[in-house]
């Protein structure tokens, strides 16, 4: 699944390169991956499913 995040970086908005759904604290969902441009590590908080 295609996840768009914001990249501290580069500060715009970039699509997340290998976003993988993780599990935060209290099941809150979360999409982590690495920027397409800067490859820094981006994170997004997903709502609940």
């Amino acid at each position: 699944m295609e996840y768009e995040g914001y990249c501290v970086k580069c500060k715009k908005k970039q699509k997340i390169k290998d976003a993988k759904e993780v599990s935060m604290k209290g099941n809150r969902r979360a999409a982590k991956g690495k920027c397409p441009v800067c490859s820094t590590t981006m994170f997004r908080i997903l709502g609940k499913k």
